[in-house]
């Protein structure tokens, strides 16, 4: 296996290469690659598991086909064996049998910097894919600097980032920057769908509901337990003054039950995206200072909250017991309440 990130049974981005949704982004690279303006670095950013990668392998199927002299169907093959030689990828790297290195480490920025000085291997443009930027160490993001400052002639960097505000601005302003977003619930469905056309229908409703537009949250969602307490976690932040008192101890109960376990994690993305999704519906005209400001502290407090139990291992059922009671509250002061159910 070649991506650290890859999912059991799900095909890496390089092997899939054709990503749902996105067509504006897709229009927009296709364009400046037909109009021969290219830019020399893309930046992909927007949430994890929305299908940058398989975006950015798609792309350089493209680039590699329009500027190379073998037929798309030859180029992808090669692109999905990783084995084109115009194709650079940089990933962490796996450290043994077990698992990875935490890190993209300078030495492998270098050694893709050191083979774009060769001479290609075979004609056409080159094409660099970073998944992702943000798995960069220090040393390695300056040494990529340092190429995007001076890039190879007729080479271009897809650089994949999830968090470009954590990137060094140097490097975001040496690319051409495209956001990609969350797609719609049809495309992932049909995402699910193509992998495997004998899932049944319960199963992939609850999968498309929490994925909220990212097909890799889908995919983890079908490797959880049918009985999860997600899908309870889903409809309560759709209304949370709508249900029973009961209901929220209750889903911190079962969410907080492993603090190691995939529920939890799966569990926070999904509270963490309310937050955000809070704080921006707040922020829309017309502004609602009382609502923006309670929801900037609580996304403030959940943040404490998480940090305090991770650090000193706290029980994450009272944790998450906690973060509960205060969006209820902030739900309270800032909503209109609607009749219990």
């Amino acid at each position: 296996m070649t991506d650290p990130d890859a999912i059991d049974g799900v095909p890496e981005p390089e092997r899939r290469q054709r990503a749902r949704g996105h067509d504006e982004a897709r229009q927009a690279v296709l364009g400046t690659l037909a109009a021969g303006r290219l830019p020399g670095a893309i930046m992909l950013h927007g949430p994890q598991g929305i299908g940058k990668a398989t975006f950015a392998f798609e792309m350089a199927v493209a680039l590699l086909t329009a500027t190379g002299d073998e037929p798309e169907h030859r180029v992808a093959e090669q692109v999905a064996a990783l084995s084109h030689p115009n194709l650079f990828l940089l990933r962490r790297s796996p450290k043994d049998s077990k698992g990875f290195y935490t890190v993209i480490r300078v030495e492998e920025v270098r050694q893709v910097r050191d083979g774009l000085h060769h001479t290609r291997g075979r004609s056409g443009h080159r094409v660099v894919v970073i998944d992702s930027i943000d798995d960069c160490n220090p040393s390695a993001a300056n040494a990529l600097l340092k190429t995007l400052e001076e890039p190879p002639a007729d080479t271009t960097f897809f650089l994949i980032s999830h968090r470009p505000g954590q990137l060094l601005p140097t490097i975001r302003s040496r690319c051409h920057n495209l956001a990609l977003r969350p797609i719609a619930d049809a495309d992932v469905e049909a995402v699910l769908r193509e992998h495997d056309p004998a899932l049944g229908q319960t199963e992939l409703q609850l999968a498309v509901t929490l994925a909220g537009g990212r097909p890799r949250r889908a995919f983890e969602t079908l490797a959880l337990a049918p009985d999860s307490a997600l899908g309870g976690l889903q409809a309560w932040l759709t209304n949370p003054l709508s249900h029973p008192t009961a209901v929220p101890l209750s889903l911190a109960d079962a969410l907080g039950a492993s603090s190691q376990g995939p529920e939890l994690s799966f569990a926070r993305e999904m509270l963490f995206d309310w937050l955000a999704d809070e704080a921006r519906n707040a922020a829309l005209p017309p502004l609602n200072r009382a609502r923006l400001a309670s929801a900037t502290e609580l996304w403030e407090k959940a943040n404490a909250l998480f940090a305090e139990a991770d650090e000193i291992n706290l029980d994450m059922k009272q944790t998450l017991a906690a973060l509960f009671d205060a969006i209820s509250r902030h739900v309270a002061l800032t909503q209109p309440a609607a009749e219990p159910q």
